[in-house]
């Protein structure tokens, strides 16, 4: 069973409207898969909010289930993606898959060639700032 995502009150809000500002041509679906997410979140009070939590900014290493392949991504803002430093837009696919879980989930993303499944190995929101 997938997992639920959890975000706090204002970064629902934010990405909510993110969502509504950015949606164009090129990115429809992931900012509909984001929404459908949005809709059956846990919102959390910022205090009571899991540490490993993937946020806006997070610094994230996922794990390739089956091809057995690490990677670590920052999920930044659109305007702030630059893939050769490995900052990841918030409204890219990998990034609309994970947002919202936490360390040790195992989430499916969906791709052109099939779906690939996803565990979550470590999250690190030491330098986050929200938005």
């Amino acid at each position: 069973m997938k997992p639920i995502p959890t975000f706090t009150k204002s970064e629902h809000q934010f990405l909510r409207e993110l969502i509504l500002k950015s949606k164009n041509a090129t990115n429809t679906q992931e900012a509909n898969l984001l929404s459908k997410e949005l809709d059956r979140a846990i919102i959390s009070k910022e205090s009571d909010l899991d540490p490993s939590i993937i946020r806006i900014n997070s610094f994230v290493t996922i794990e390739d289930v089956k091809a057995k392949k690490q990677m670590t991504i920052q999920i930044v803002l659109p305007s702030a993606a630059d893939l050769k430093e490995s900052k990841i837009s918030i409204l890219a696919p990998i990034s609309v898959a994970i947002i919202g879980f936490k360390e040790n989930d195992q989430v499916d993303w969906e791709l052109p060639a099939g779906v690939k499944t996803l565990k979550i190995i470590a999250v690190n929101n030491e330098e986050v700032h929200t938005a």
